[in-house]
């Protein structure tokens, strides 16, 4: 899978009932801006909140990290909060002194080696594992338990981003039914059943999802991705993440029960095959070599 597309600037555009909207943008102050390419936004209601493609790939990695551990949505929040002031969501491989990654741990302070700490697996893990450590954090405002985490200079930072965080933790862990995320995103590279099965066990954990062919042509493929515990937020979760990595995974369309999302019409009714359990998803194929 890529993660190379990369976007300096952080934008996120709420637009709340009634039409009234008020866009939020924090820049980079140690990289040229680039305009990004795609777009992603989590949609509860009257309200949307839009990241780029990027940044939504790594708020799917940390929802679905969260949920493999059977932590609460609000275990997601708080790091989703996090991230989102340490790092504007991106895998930075620079910081303030020795602070890399998405969580800006430091490696002198014991967070892990420089490779560890930008890998965002690792670094999700190493951020939770810290987290419910923490005496009470579920009970605590976010800003408060992000804080017990990461002990930074600025300790109320944190809550300028919890109402995002909460959003696109409600989204990308299945609490408002169906799926809630959208993304204005190109055709993709290509890829197989095989590697996006495996990227579902890196996210979530193995044995989270069973994943089967629906029906398959020479240039795409419709997959049944179920939870193996019957659980409808589970599903919509996985619903959710698909469009949120459909930048960089090759997803073309993603059903539940016939609503959902297609790259080229965005939120709407899907036409998938009959007989998927769980959530629909049409992946481009990659073309053979030749």
């Amino acid at each position: 899978m890529s993660r190379g597309r990369t976007a300096a600037a952080f934008g996120v555009l709420v637009a709340a009932a009634g039409g009234a909207a008020a866009g939020l943008y924090l820049w980079s102050e140690q990289r040229p801006a680039e305009p990004p390419t795609f777009r992603c936004s989590a949609v509860l209601g009257e309200s949307t909140s839009t990241l780029t493609a990027e940044q939504a790939g790594y708020a799917a990695l940390i929802a679905a990290v969260s949920e493999g551990r059977d932590l609460p949505a609000r275990a997601t929040t708080i790091a989703l909060a996090t991230a989102m002031q340490e790092s504007s969501l991106r895998n930075l491989d620079y910081g303030d002194r020795d602070s890399l990654g998405l969580f800006q741990q430091r490696p002198s302070q014991g967070w892990g080696t420089e490779a560890e700490v930008q890998d965002p697996y690792y670094a999700t893990g190493r951020f939770l594992d810290s987290l419910v450590r923490v005496d009470g954090w579920q009970d605590m405002e976010v800003t408060v338990a992000a804080q017990r985490v990461q002990r930074s200079a600025f300790p109320d930072a944190y809550a300028r981003w919890e109402t995002l965080g909460r959003m696109w933790a409600s989204a990308l862990r299945g609490q408002t039914g169906g799926v809630s995320v959208t993304c204005d995103v190109g055709e993709g590279d290509g890829t197989t059943p095989q590697d996006f099965a495996d990227r579902i066990d890196a996210d979530f954990g193995e044995d989270v999802y069973a994943v089967r062919v629906l029906d398959a042509t020479d240039d795409d493929v419709w997959l049944d991705v179920a939870p193996t515990v019957d659980d409808a937020a589970a599903r919509d979760a996985l619903a959710s993440w698909a469009v949120a990595v459909a930048a960089e995974e090759s997803v073309a369309a993603v059903s539940v029960g016939g609503e959902g999302w297609t790259a080229a019409d965005g939120l709407g009714p899907v036409d998938a095959p009959a007989g998927a359990i769980g959530a629909a998803i049409r992946l481009t194929l990659e073309t053979p070599p030749g």
